[in-house]
């Protein structure tokens, strides 16, 4: 096999040859949902400075902005994640939040920053990332910045639109709402835990679950269909998505709505993959499945008299969603077990400490 010859253009070339075929047919897209009229006039394909959107109708505009590049890509740095990985990454991660909220994401726009090694198809392969994960969340990468860095930094700004007053927020939780999750929690953390230390492990896992924990980070998931259930329905009175782990999800939504929870420890999904990291590591499956990690499932709180209705609306779009728990009035996150044991919430939330993921799960935090 011949070696691929690297190049390096200079940014003005990259963007004009190496970024076009992701860009094209944008301009005059509708890209509005639920009776919104929404039009991407001029896209990244008319080649101004910025992106130019008509709103027709009343609506509210939804706006979130995360920085994803850092010590949580040592995946990456360990060859176990591609540029394509990274950029697919970044495009969730920003347009999880307009999930969160309730909102039809509308348009991404990305900061791709690369050191000078970084060439042409180093380079595109994070843009393609970025562009793939953008039409798998169902919205466009509308343009950015691009140029050079001392090493690569990934950032990028979602834009979504809803029905004026219909926006998921986390402070309108009320005491007897029921707590959802719609999904198992912890699949990405448990990777970071797993792979820099794999070699201290006494047996690996198999290659079926080696897989199965780097697939969360390489196509993580969205959950635009059901945030949009959620709002357009106002069957959730709270809803955030758990990218900084279950547990700082419960805790945020518990402060932001001044309640607390109780959380039944058997009715909370954990992924199987988990649970063997957990058994590696010598602690509780639990723990780690609430413990730190950037997943994308939404955590929200319904009235229990709609749980039913909500509930068929998912199955009528082939969705489902776990009750783990209901809000309380003691200003408490706890957990209760079937023999009625009451502890706090197990695991360790995220708070930008310093510490690796397996030290989190542990309890052993570094500040």
């Amino acid at each position: 096999m011949t070696p691929r010859k690297a190049t390096y253009s200079d940014e003005p070339t990259r963007v004009q040859q190496l970024i076009g075929e992701f860009l094209t047919g944008q301009s005059g897209t509708s890209v509005g949902a639920d009776g919104l009229d929404v039009r991407l006039t001029a896209g990244a394909d008319a080649k101004d400075d910025c992106a130019v959107y008509d709103l027709s109708s009343p609506m509210s505009l939804v706006v979130g902005s995360d920085y994803i590049r850092g010590p949580k890509f040592v995946l990456y740095e360990m060859g176990l994640l591609s540029g394509f990985d990274i950029g697919y990454y970044l495009a969730v991660a920003n347009v999880s939040d307009i999930a969160a909220m309730g909102a039809t994401p509308i348009g991404v726009l990305s900061v791709v920053r690369y050191p000078h090694e970084v060439d042409d198809a180093e380079f595109q392969e994070v843009i393609a990332g970025i562009h793939q994960g953008c039409t798998d969340c169902g919205t466009l990468n509308v343009g950015g910045d691009i140029g050079n860095a001392e090493r690569i930094i990934l950032s990028a700004t979602a834009f979504g639109v809803c029905k004026p007053g219909s926006a998921l927020m986390r402070s309108g939780a009320r005491p007897g709402d029921l707590l959802c999750v719609t999904g198992p929690c912890g699949l990405l953390g448990a990777a970071v835990a797993y792979f820099p230390k794999r070699d201290t492990f006494e047996k690996a896992l198999s290659d079926e679950v080696e897989r199965r924990l780097l697939d969360g980070w390489k196509r993580p998931r969205a959950r635009v269909a059901e945030g949009r259930i959620l709002g357009t329905k106002a069957y959730a009175t709270a809803c955030q998505d758990t990218s900084d782990g279950l547990k700082a999800t419960i805790e945020q939504i518990m402060h932001a709505s001044g309640v607390g929870f109780r959380v039944v420890e058997e009715d909370v999904p954990v992924e199987p993959a988990v649970g063997m990291v957990a058994d590696l590591m010598g602690v509780e499956s639990l723990a780690l499945s609430m413990s730190a990690s950037s997943d994308f499932q939404l955590a929200f709180t319904l009235e229990a008299g709609k749980l039913e209705k909500c509930r068929a609306e998912f199955a009528l779009a082939g969705l489902d969603f776990h009750v783990i728990g209901e809000a309380t009035d003691t200003g408490r996150a706890e957990s209760v077990n079937h023999l009625g044991a009451v502890r706090p919430l197990p695991g360790v939330a995220w708070k930008h400490q310093k510490s690796d993921i397996s030290l989190l799960a542990t309890g052993r935090v570094e500040e």
